[in-house]
């Protein structure tokens, strides 16, 4: 057995774990544009304390922050599966449920965590806009929705940014743990790429680099539009 790393294969797996990053931004960018305005509305549930709306959104982020996301792969990945497919058997339904592809397992689970994290997210931006903003702008004839629009979102946003910026990179992380549903992501590629010669160090030290230069560039581009929003809401001010 050779001593040292492989620095052939560390610069040529880095290119095979870069080539899972556009499945990894998929998912990233899927669960975002549905987490986020999902998350929004949950969290006005809560402030206003809708009913039954105001207790499961409760109970759920209560779920996931309770339970690690592994948990939450393996209950959507394999357990809900099993049971749909033995329930479709019964019944003589037809339809193959381990025919779906893993991405749509993905989108499911990773949604689910994020909605979550944003809920609580929002909700604590949203309660640090003053109140007396809104009675003011329906005073001036504008719809809730109006005064949402104009005046509470985007103060809100100012509020959470830097919150979804984390959010966000710890999404990107979190698909990391895709290999477990077989999604061919940045981690998968690179460890199937290391099977061959078992150069597992090399692999993980590329995943590291790519993940790494990943969620720098994001949050960079998370700090940009944190700037531009805060110019502003000074221009509001």
């Amino acid at each position: 057995m050779s001593e040292g790393l492989n620095y052939k294969f560390l610069w040529e797996t880095f290119f095979v774990a870069l080539s899972g990053v556009p499945i990894t931004l998929l998912v990233t960018a899927v669960a975002l544009v549905i987490a986020l305005p999902a998350g929004f509305l949950l969290a006005l549930s809560r402030i206003n304390k809708i009913p039954i709306l105001y207790r499961l959104a409760q109970v759920y982020v209560s779920f996931v922050r309770g339970t690690p996301i592994i948990i939450q792969i393996f209950i959507v990945y394999s357990s809900v599966p099993l049971l749909l497919d033995m329930f479709f058997e019964k019944y003589s339904m037809g339809i193959h449920v381990y025919d779906v592809n893993p991405i749509w397992y993905a989108f499911i689970v990773f949604t689910f965590n994020t909605t979550a994290i944003l809920i609580e997210v929002f909700r604590s931006a949203i309660n640090t806009v003053d109140k007396g903003q809104l009675e003011a702008a329906q005073s001036v004839g504008l719809t809730n929705f109006q005064a949402y629009r104009r005046i509470i979102i985007p103060q809100t946003l100012v509020v959470s940014m830097p919150n979804i910026c984390t959010a966000t990179v710890n999404l990107i992380k979190a698909t990391s743990l895709g290999y477990a549903m077989s999604l061919q992501e940045i981690t998968l590629k690179a460890k199937v790429a290391a099977n061959v010669g078992y150069n597992y160090v090399e692999a993980y030290l590329d995943i590291f680099l790519v993940y790494l230069i990943l969620c720098s560039v994001v949050e960079y581009g998370f700090k940009w539009y944190e700037k531009r929003l805060s110019r502003y809401k000074l221009t509001v001010a």
